[in-house]
């Protein structure tokens, strides 16, 4: 499969594909970006990627044009899973930088994307089979500020925690703020639950503003399921029934224990038949 790129309108093949050293959001993170889900050759939930996009670009006073609009990038993004002939499951990345120029202050505050398609076998949302197992990450700490629930690339501490825990053998480790309320994981939202009820950890504390998240708390409301988002601590994971992440791409991800700590995965189950519900698809 021919893969095709959209550098800020011109269309480039992959053997093409040359990376500007000027970009700002390689020199300095300088920008942001959405990781957005392909079923069947369609995105999902591209509305709550865009608003929080654009959202972000206005925090980082980057300015958009006005044609920077959701039929705009859904129009050049339909564009590139046709010329790559992205007919099942894969995902889209999604760049808004500022442009080039200037050091740590820009000559320029106006804005440039960047569109990219990757191909991925799996069509439609999967539970994993065996839990993910966790434990929280004590290196870092994550700072909270107004760039907190977006998508910036400055993605340090989410690599930071992903490689440590690989390097302790855990499949994830959980992200805390400076209060040590946990926030996420190194790649999805965080929800637990308890008699019933879903708690997920609020935007206040600092956790990502995550468009999964956001549609897992839709739908528990639409199915008349509690969920509260408050501020979470390590103690109340060892009184959970359940724990699990959510992300664009996976969906739902069930966590199979926290230190000595074990969990069900009846909740995870209901949530990811729901959402391929809502794409039109069954859990075989």
């Amino acid at each position: 499969m021919n893969t095709y790129y959209n550098n800020n309108g011109e269309i480039i093949e992959s053997t093409e594909l040359c990376l500007s050293v000027s970009n700002r959001g390689y020199l300095y993170g300088d920008g942001l970006f959405e990781s957005i889900k392909v079923i069947d050759g369609k995105i999902m939930n591209f509305s709550n990627h865009f608003s929080r996009l654009i959202s972000g670009a206005e925090i980082l006073h980057i300015r958009v044009p006005v044609y920077y609009t959701q039929e705009f990038f859904e129009e050049k993004i339909d564009e590139l899973l046709t010329l790559s002939k992205m007919k099942k499951g894969g995902r889209v990345r999604l760049s808004i930088d500022r442009v080039s120029g200037g050091t740590y202050k820009p000559t320029s505050n106006e804005a440039t994307y960047f569109i990219e398609t990757i191909e991925d076998s799996a069509n439609k949302f999967e539970l994993n089979t065996k839990g993910i197992e966790v434990d929280i990450f004590s290196s870092m700490r994550k700072q909270i500020n107004k760039f907190s629930n977006y998508k910036t690339k400055n993605g340090l501490i989410f690599v930071m925690g992903a490689i440590e825990a690989q390097e302790k053998g855990f499949d994830d480790l959980l992200i805390t703020n400076e209060k040590g309320a946990i926030l996420e994981g190194t790649s999805s939202n965080l929800f637990v639950v308890s008699n019933g009820v879903l708690y997920t950890p609020s935007l206040s504390d600092g956790c990502m503003a995550g468009t999964m998240r956001m549609q897992v708390i839709n739908l528990a409301l639409e199915n008349h399921i509690k969920v509260y988002e408050c501020t979470i601590m390590p103690q109340n994971l060892l009184v959970a029934d359940e724990v699990f992440f959510t992300n664009a791409i996976k969906g739902i991800q069930w966590v199979g224990g926290y230190r000595t700590k074990r969990y069900y995965n009846a909740m995870s189950k209901k949530f990811t038949d729901l959402l391929n519900q809502v794409n039109g698809l069954t859990i075989a």
